[in-house]
This record gives C-alpha cells, structure tokens and sequence, in this order.
C-alpha cells in the first residue's frame, strides 16, 4: 500500500558529469550504462519539468534526431559511437548532448533524466499480489511494467503520469485486473499484449502521445467505466497480428477526440464487444468484428467514475 507515494523515475543530472563543449551546448559520454535503440526511442529529458521528447515516441512518430549544433534552447540529442560497441550485444554507446539558454548555467538549470525503467515492474511467476494508492511518473519505459506469469494479482488506485512508453503494459501470460488508473501524459494510455488477460475498472486517460488505448495478439481484455480524452496519434487500435485472436470488452466508456479526428481500428481477427459506447469525433475501420449495444450519455458515465476519477478529470 503506497497511501499516496510517488515513485519518480528520473534524477536530476549531475552537472560534475557534464562538459561544455560550444557556449550553452553540454555533452555527457556516459550518463547511463545498458542503452540500447529501443531505449533512445522511449527517452526524454525534464527542462524545468516540462517533457521534452523532441517529436518522438516509441510507438508513433519518430522524429530524426538532430545534429549537436543544430539544437535550441530547451532541446537535446544523441549521437551514437559505434567505436564502443560490442560483438553480439545489442547494448548502444554514445553522447547525450543538452542545449540551454545563453548564459544559464547547468547547475542552475533544473534538468532531470530519466534513469529508471518501470514504477512498478514485474518478471517470472508471481500470484495473490494487491498494489494500491501509487504513482509512478518519469520512467524512462513504462508507469506499470507487468511481464512473465501472474495470477491473482490485483491493482487499486494507481496512476501513471508522464511515463516515456505505456501507463501500464501486460505481456506473456499475465493476468491481472485493475480498479481505478489514471493515465496522463504517456506514450499510451493502455497496451496489453501477446497472451494476457486484463481487466480495468474506472479509468481516466488524457493526453497520450502514440496510443490512447492498444491491445494486441491472442489477449483477453475488458474496459469498463472509462473516460478518455484523446490527443494521440492512433487513439485505438484492437488488432490480432499475425492472425493470432485478440478480443476487448468494453462497457459504459466515453472516448472524446480532442485533437483532429482519427480512425479507431479493429484489425482482421480482433474482436469489439461493446456496450454503452460514446465516441466523439471518432470513426471506425472495423476489418475485424465490432459488436455494439447503442451508447451511453457522457454525464451517465461521468457519474458511474466515481468521487475520485471525477477529482482528477476537473483538476486537470
């Protein structure tokens, strides 16, 4: 029971490691052991707390990364050193570099990096587990890292807030169910995957980059009492891959788009069993199988949240 605590992914940088190679251009050879691509695809730094993943996500867009000389103020990159590679490793080398304002010192900056993986991972065999009442935010991965095999585990009152991949993410043969997630600010809001079996009971997610909600491969899911405001690139995607069988549940959900409107999928092979479904600005290329039952009144859902889904969505 974490009664409230924050588990904080990043540290602020340590200007001692840092080196100023051009005025208000600093570069850092070593700043974390274990990189690899799909971390440099996830990563962001914090400038005065604000994220900057200069156009890129891990599953979105990915925007080139920009020559040292070439950054602005507020900006960063990394250039890789293929000179200090390994045979047969997939693990990368390289410089971070950091661009701040003419004059300001590094010290005074207020930057952080990411250093941790996951708030909340797990791996192997686990079971008759309940974690409740936590935050996790700025991982460099994900708020919710859920791997291997579980059974009887359960999550209450948690949030995932400015993680740099999903707000929680099942894989392998995990099973586990949730009641009360706030997503905010991630890359996706939910992404289940490969042979999972999840459930999620009053959810809020807003502010999502790549995905909104993405569920994929031979899963089992289910979504009930959930609001979603929509700003990311896919805001729904269902999809087997593979011809593998996914199947998603929903009931009594409000998704309102409030970026320009986007295509919800459901791939060949997927299936959407809905009820009490409200989409705005939304529209479907349903290849696979969507099965509805009308749609509920957004106040209706609203109301069914609960006193502290209801906080957060007037707070934000």
């Amino acid at each position: 029971d974490g009664h409230g605590a924050t588990l904080e992914g990043s540290d602020p940088i340590d200007p001692v490691k840092w080196r100023e190679v051009l005025p208000g251009l600093f570069a850092n050879d070593d700043l974390m052991p274990g990189l690899h691509d799909a971390v440099i695809g996830r990563w962001f730094f914090l400038f005065d707390g604000k994220m900057q993943h200069m156009g890129r996500t891990s599953k979105g867009k990915q925007a080139p990364l920009k020559k040292p000389e070439d950054l602005q103020a507020g900006e960063w990159t990394f250039v890789k050193d293929p000179s200090r590679e390994k045979p047969q490793s997939k693990a990368i080398y390289g410089t971070f570099y950091l661009k701040l304002p003419a004059g300001q010192k590094l010290a005074d900056a207020k930057v952080f990096a990411p250093m941790r993986s996951a708030g909340v991972q797990m791996s192997g065999d686990n079971a008759h587990l309940v974690i409740k009442n936590l935050t996790a935010t700025h991982p460099y991965n994900d708020g919710f890292n859920i791997h291997g095999d579980c059974r009887d585990v359960v999550f209450e009152n948690i949030r995932a807030i400015e993680c740099g991949d999903d707000g929680i993410s099942a894989h392998e043969t995990a099973e586990y169910r949730v009641d009360g997630f706030v997503s905010i600010g991630n890359s996706t809001g939910i992404c289940d995957t490969v042979a999972a079996k999840t459930s999620y009971n009053r959810v809020f997610i807003a502010d999502c980059i790549g995905f909104d909600l993405f569920f994929l491969d031979d899963g089992r899911y289910k979504l009930t009492n959930a609001v979603i405001y929509s700003k990311a690139q896919n805001p729904f995607t269902v999809t087997g891959r593979e011809d593998k069988h996914c199947e998603l549940e929903i009931d009594n959900v409000l998704f309102r788009r409030l970026a320009e409107p986007r295509t919800a999928l459901i791939a060949p092979s997927a299936v959407v069993r809905a009820k009490r479904l409200t989409m705005e600005n939304i529209t479907f290329d349903a290849r696979g199988s969507l099965q509805a039952e009308g749609a509920a009144e957004p106040v209706e859902i609203v109301k069914a949240l609960g006193d502290a889904m209801v906080q957060e969505l007037t707070t934000r």
